[in-house]
């Protein structure tokens, strides 16, 4: 005769995990059927190797189409992954219930192909509004009640039994206290059950599918009981104990499954283990079957919840407090337990939790200091583990070829951010920078490169790492890329070629792939650029790909590439640049003159590091010369041109200060005049500093500005001041206060300018000395 027994856990919980397997050796049964995705039941048996360290998680994801992946993470203290380690030392078979994954990924197609065209369907209550009289108005807090209430079904029965929160209640109930003590899950039974008849209607989607999971699970535990004989097993949810337990006809379940759509053939989806992290395991995430502190629950799983267990835990967050400089005694730890003790007989709990932990830990070891709490708070409570799964786990290609390159790397996955430094001169750097690159390259961002362009033309890259789970179901949807991560790198990068027209990004992506050591993507990008350069005559897409181009040039020279034609290509659009460059500065709004001021200066400060011929420099300044003094060009662009051409004393500093003189004079309009100043000066403030010629045409200019005038101009002048430090504004200050004394004297005989020049003086000083009435 089968005896079923129904054993209702929490998916994360400690305390639940030790009476179901006290539970399990009472009961000795013959199999354990576990609410579980029923085609994974074969992918249960590596839980028994020693390779496999949580946490890890099952993952299930559709082959042909992107985007559509199922996840079921376990920690070592979940019940499910412990029942299955104690099936399989004892040898009893083990089985997951629940609907396939084969279903749920052709469901999640099939919404997907038709949420075009669905119009949202009414909920059941709305459907209710069309055939009843209307309900009575609730207040805001009844609606925000109610709808706790739906959310969070433990928060009901935490209120009844005077709790703030469900979180403390269950952990008061189950994951603290008698581990032996398995009448538990008779009494939790009774309460779903109870909870379940009052519980107030779902929406009819969130219903459906939460029926046609518990008919599947029910069919599948009756034909278990037909095949087996002595004692089942059945693990699952609290929620879902009176729904299988309820009495229905196999023949009612079987109707209910058949709107269900039909599995996915073998070869449409693969199921695997991967890698999880304890931060995913918190519901602060966005998991929803998460806990609140990860690491609080694998600390009640190693070493228990008794005094010794409570010591431990404020022992190490006394040592995190003291790696981050704080004094903690040892008495002070001490004190800390006993007040532990006192908040749980104050709040009527049992035994300490983890609330009591925390506010003794902020009240006595932290000083009463929240923000001491918060520095240590996400790594002591989330932590950061990564788990890994054995090497005999058939993995997608993509996973399986990162797991070679992380052990020919020695780079281990770690959640919390870490820095490495890598030198590219030896063959470990070189292996490094390639896997990441390439990573990158698939949209897999492992590593974020923290130097990036202040390595162009060195021997080293700076990087910080942190995993995050979703990184491998981003890896399997690029397998249609290729097997290995050079081939897909490569393949993507090269389609991402193909669609790109702009000079810059498509230069920049030839540029990575360089990087990542994929010279067939360099090739091709090669070839794109030599194409769409020889069809580009927009002033601002030449400009742009100068840059990343000049970038690849320096990066073949520091590694030894053979780039010739990278050169040719430079002096090409070099030239095509600099022949369209008044013509494409003319008329601009104030938004693209500062749009080709900055293409301008990023082109002209990297064809500086290019060692281009001098007839093609000669070609370059031309063109910026004639900008210069051309009416027809932007005045901002001017301004720029203007002061490349002094800097590089192309224009001296008389034939500059007449320059300047005629722009900056009443006869040029007011508002042209301003944009010349904001391109000569933006990022070059500092000449201010040591050029008397240049500071004497500004205050010729500021001058004849009217007080309005001069109000409505501060802003350019706190932009352009902007690149200034303390020092140098303070410099700048105490030259215009000597200019000042100097110049009221022969000032003074005009009285009608005299008093505008100090209101001017005044509103300078006070900007520079940081006056905040003055920086708006």
């Amino acid at each position: 005769m089968t005896d079923i027994h129904y054993l209702g856990i929490r998916h994360h919980g400690p305390g639940s995990t030790k009476r179901l397997l006290a539970a399990l050796e009472s009961i000795q049964p013959v199999a354990l059927l576990i609410e579980g995705p029923a085609d994974c039941t074969e992918l249960l048996s590596f839980l028994g190797s020693e390779q496999m360290v949580p946490p890890v998680s099952l993952l299930s994801f559709a082959t042909r189409e992107s985007g559509f992946s199922i996840y079921y993470p376990f920690a070592d203290y979940s019940p499910e992954l412990q029942a299955s380690k104690w099936a399989i030392a004892n040898e009893v078979e083990v089985r997951f219930i629940d609907l396939p994954v084969s279903i749920q990924l052709a469901d999640m197609l099939k919404q997907q192909a038709e949420s075009e065209d669905e119009q949202p369907e009414p909920t059941i209550e709305a459907d209710n509004k069309a055939h009843q009289s209307p309900p009575i108005e609730q207040s805001e807090q009844a609606r925000a009640a109610a709808e706790h209430f739906r959310r969070d079904p433990i928060a009901a029965l935490a209120a009844i039994a005077g709790y703030e929160d469900g979180e403390a209640w269950w952990n008061d109930v189950l994951e603290q206290g008698n581990d032996a003590d398995t009448g538990v899950f008779d009494a939790l039974a009774d309460a779903m059950e109870a909870l379940r008849d009052c519980w107030p209607e779902k929406h009819e989607k969130q219903a459906l599918k939460e029926a046609q999971r518990e008919a599947y699970m029910r069919l599948q535990i009756a034909s278990a009981s037909r095949e087996l004989e002595g004692p089942i097993v059945v693990i699952c949810g609290a929620w879902h104990l009176p729904a299988l337990q309820q009495k229905v006809t196999q023949k009612s379940d079987r109707a209910l499954l058949k709107s269900l759509p039909n599995k996915l053939p073998a070869s449409q989806y693969k199921s695997t283990w991967i890698p999880w992290t304890s931060p995913r395991l918190a519901y602060q995430s966005g998991y929803g079957a998460g806990v609140s502190a990860p690491m609080w629950y694998q600390h009640i799983w190693d070493k228990g919840s008794d005094d010794t267990a409570l010591a431990q835990w404020l022992t190490r967050i006394a040592d995190m407090l003291r790696q981050q400089g704080q004094l903690v005694s040892t008495a002070s730890v001490i004190e800390a337990v006993r007040l532990c003790h006192t908040l749980a007989a104050v709040r009527g709990r049992p035994s300490p939790g983890f609330e009591e932990t925390r506010d003794a830990a902020i009240s006595v070891l932290c000083g009463g200091e929240q923000l001491l709490w918060q520095q240590i708070e996400k790594p002591l409570l989330l932590g950061s583990q990564v788990g890994s799964v054995p090497s005999q786990v058939p993995l997608a290609p993509l996973l399986d070829d990162l797991q070679k390159w992380q052990k020919k790397t020695r780079l281990k996955s770690e959640a919390l951010p870490r820095e490495v430094s890598l030198d590219l001169r030896s063959e470990p750097g070189q292996l490094k920078s390639w896997l990441l690159h390439r990573l990158r390259l698939l949209q897999v961002p492992w590593g974020e490169q923290l130097d990036v362009g202040s390595s162009r033309g060195t021997f080293r890259e700076k990087w910080q790492l942190a995993w995050e789970p979703e990184y491998s179901v981003q890896l399997v949807e690029n397998q249609i890329y290729g097997s290995t991560l050079e081939e897909a790198s490569a393949n993507r990068t090269i389609q991402a070629m193909k669609e790109q027209h702009a000079l810059g990004k498509l230069a920049a992506l030839v540029l990575v792939s360089l990087e990542a050591q994929l010279p067939d993507a360099a090739e091709a990008g090669f070839t794109l650029l030599s194409e769409r350069a020889a069809h580009t005559a927009e002033g601002m897409e030449l400009l742009d790909g100068l840059p990343p181009l000049v970038d690849i040039s320096r990066y073949g020279t520091s590694r030894d590439i053979s780039l010739s034609h990278v050169q040719a290509l430079i002096e090409r659009l070099t030239i095509q640049a600099a022949l369209s460059l008044s013509l494409a500065v003319r008329q601009l709004s104030e938004e693209e003159s500062t749009h080709y001021r900055q293409a301008l200066q990023t082109a002209h400060n990297q064809l500086e590091l290019a060692q281009l011929d001098d007839e093609i420099m000669s070609t370059w300044w031309q063109a910026i010369e004639e900008v210069t003094h051309s009416d027809l060009c932007d005045f901002g662009v001017r301004g720029l041109c203007c002061r490349l051409m002094y800097l590089s004393q192309g224009i001296d500093a008389a034939a500059l200060q007449m320059l300047m003189q005629r722009i900056l004079s009443p006869a040029v309009d007011l508002t042209d005049a301003k944009r010349f100043f904001e391109g000569f000066f933006t990022g070059a403030a500092e000449r201010l500093l040591y050029d008397a010629k240049l500071r004497s045409v500004v205050d010729l200019w500021l001058m004849g500005l009217d007080e309005q005038t001069f109000t409505e101009s501060l802003p350019l002048l706190r932009r352009v001041f902007a690149d200034l430090d303390a020092m140098e504004r303070k410099r700048l200050l105490d030259a215009l206060v000597s200019k000042q004394a100097a110049a009221e004297t022969s000032l003074a005989i005009n009285p009608d300018i005299l008093p505008r020049w100090r209101s001017h003086m005044q509103g300078i000083k006070a900007l520079l000395g940081g006056d905040k009435s003055w920086m708006n």
